[in-house]
C-alpha cells in the first residue's frame, strides 16, 4: 500500500437502497468525490437474521431488503453496477468483512452446524466485545452465533467458505475489506484468508478493526497481512500518553486509521451538546483535522459533515433518519484530505512524539515520514481549550528537535493565514489546530530519525 486511504463510511441504512428514486447509494457519489474521499465503506447489506442488525448476517449472498429496494436487478448486478460507477468517480468501494460470527439463525447454522462454538450443553455461544472507551462493560450480544476457529476440521471448512466468498465479492470489482473484530479471528486464518485472495487480486485492501482489543492481541496479528488498523485517536483528552504508545506499537504492525467518530459511537454534536452551532463547528473541524494529522489514514462517517445527531444504529436507522444540516463542512473537508494528499509525512508512519510545552492545553505532536527512504515531517499545535486562546513560543519547540523546521510551511486548512515557526511567537485561537509540512525533497538531508 502506497497512500493511506480516506474513506467515506456510507452507512447503507441511512443511505437508502443501491438504486431508486430519491436518494439512493448512486446519489452520494459525486460529493463524497468532492471531499477527495478515495475510498467508500459499506457496513454489511446482506440480508439479515431474526434481529434485524446489520452485523447478523442470515444469508451473504442475498441483499438487505433496504438496499435491494423495489430493483428487479439481481444482487451481483446492482452491487456490481454501483462499483462501477464509484470507480467513475475515482473512488475505491471497500466493505466489511464479517466472518467471526453470523446471525444465530443464519442458513450456515443448519447447512454446517459443526463449524460453530457450542457451550457444554452443545448451544451455539454467542460472542462478545469490550467498550473501547470502558474496558470493564463487556457486551454479548445474543442474535450472533460465534464461529469455531480452533477446532482443525472447523478452521479448514471456514477458509474455504470464506476464500470463496472473498473471491465472490472481488470478482464484482470491490477492492478493499474491512475485517470486523479482526483480532477475534487467528491471525493465521487471516494470513490463509488474505494471502489466498492477494493470489487473484494483488491490490486488494484489508483494514483491521481492533476497537476494544488489547496492545497483546493487535500484535498477535502482525503477521497477518493487514495494510491498516484502526486506532482510537477519537478518544483521546490530548493528554493521556497512551494514545501515542498504542500509535508506536501499532506502526510496527501496519499504519493505523483515525475517525472523530464511527458507526459504533455516539454522534460527536450529541456527545458535545453544544447550542452554539459556531461553536459546534469549531469542535468537529478540529477533531476532524486531528485524526487526519494524527495517522496514515482516515475514515468519516456519513452525516459527520452536517453535524447530523442521531446515532446510528445497525438496527433501527432508516432513511427517514435523515437530518436536516446544522452546517456543512464539506469544503472544509476536502481541503483537510488533500492535504493528506499533499504533505508527505500525512499519508505513511514513521516516529511520532510529543513536544514539551509549558502550558498542558497546548498539544506539539513531530511526526516523521520514514518509509522506503522518504523522509519528511509534520507538526502540530492543538489549543485544547475552548474558551482561551494561547501563546506558543516557537522557539522552545525548536531546542527539543534536530529538525530545521525554517523548511516547514504551514497548510492549515481553512485558516486563511500562515504562521511563520521563525516568529517570535504564535498565537492559537480556542480549539485551533495548526499544520506545518516539511516535503520529502525539501527536508531529506534535514531531518533526524526521532527513534
Amino acid at each position: 500500500m502506497t497512500t493511506a486511504p480516506r474513506i467515506y463510511n456510507l452507512f447503507s441504512l441511512l443511505a437508502g437502497p443501491i438504486e431508486g428514486e430519491g436518494r439512493d447509494w448512486h446519489g452520494h457519489l459525486p460529493r463524497i468525490a468532492a471531499m477527495h474521499f478515495d475510498w467508500v465503506l459499506l457496513n454489511p447489506f446482506h440480508y439479515p437474521g431474526f434481529s434485524g442488525s446489520l452485523y447478523a448476517i442470515k444469508d451473504p449472498y442475498r441483499l438487505h431488503p433496504l438496499a435491494q429496494g423495489t430493483s428487479r436487478k439481481s444482487p451481483d448486478r446492482l452491487l456490481g453496477d454501483f462499483v462501477r460507477a464509484a470507480g467513475k468517480q475515482g473512488i475505491a468501494v471497500m466493505m466489511d468483512l464479517v466472518v467471526n460470527h453470523t446471525a444465530r439463525d443464519a442458513d450456515l447454522v443448519a447447512e454446517h452446524p459443526e463449524w460453530y462454538v457450542r457451550d457444554a450443553a452443545g448451544d451455539l455461544v454467542s460472542p462478545g466485545a469490550i467498550d473501547p472507551a470502558d474496558a470493564r462493560e463487556l457486551t454479548v450480544w445474543g442474535d450472533l452465533a460465534a464461529l469455531d476457529y480452533h477446532s482443525p476440521e472447523s478452521r479448514a471448512g471456514l477458509i474455504g467458505y470464506w476464500g470463496e466468498y472473498l473471491r465472490h465479492y472481488a470478482g464484482l470489482g470491490v477492492k478493499g475489506f474491512r475485517c470486523d473484530a479482526a483480532y477475534q479471528v487467528p491471525a493465521r486464518v487471516w494470513a490463509e484468508l488474505i494471502g489466498a485472495a492477494r493470489a487473484r487480486h494483488p491490490d486488494l485492501l484489508f483494514v483491521a478493526e481492533t476497537l476494544g482489543a488489547t496492545l497483546e492481541q493487535v500484535a498477535d496479528l502482525a503477521e497477518a497481512g493487514f495494510d491498516c488498523l484502526y486506532n482510537s485517536a477519537k478518544w483521546w483528552d490530548f493528554q493521556a500518553p497512551w494514545l501515542l504508545e498504542q500509535y508506536e506499537s501499532f506502526r510496527r504492525i501496519a499504519p493505523s486509521v483515525a475517525f472523530p467518530e464511527s458507526h459504533d459511537t455516539d454522534r460527536l454534536a450529541a456527545e458535545l451538546g453544544i447550542a452554539d452551532v459556531d461553536l459546534l463547528q469549531a469542535h468537529y473541524r478540529q477533531r476532524y483535522l486531528f485524526a487526519a494529522t494524527f495517522s496514515a489514514g482516515v475514515m468519516m462517517p456519513m452525516g459527520y459533515e452536517y453535524g447530523f445527531t442521531r446515532r446510528l444504529d445497525v438496527v433501527r436507522t432508516r432513511p427517514e433518519d435523515w437530518e436536516e444540516p446544522l452546517f456543512d463542512l464539506s469544503p472544509y473537508i476536502a481541503e483537510v484530505n488533500g492535504l493528506k494528499q499533499e504533505c508527505a509525512a500525512l499519508g505513511v508512519e514513521g516516529p511520532q512524539r510529543r513536544l514539551t510545552v509549558a502550558d498542558p492545553e497546548v498539544v506539539a505532536l513531530l511526526r516523521l515520514a520514514d518509509e522506503n527512504g522518504l523522509k519528511g515531517g509534520a507538526l502540530t499545535l492543538i489549543n485544547a481549550s475552548a474558551t482561551q486562546s494561547k501563546i506558543v513560543s516557537p522557539a522552545a519547540l525548536l531546542g527539543q528537535v534536530k529538525q530545521t523546521f525554517d523548511l516547514y510551511g504551514d497548510v492549515t486548512p481553512g485558516s486563511g493565514t500562515e504562521l511563520d515557526l521563525t516568529d517570535g511567537a504564535i498565537t492559537l485561537a480556542p480549539l485551533e489546530l495548526r499544520v506545518w509540512c516539511a516535503s520529502h525533497a525539501s527536508a531529506r538531508d534535514h531531518l533526524a530519525d526521532l527513534g
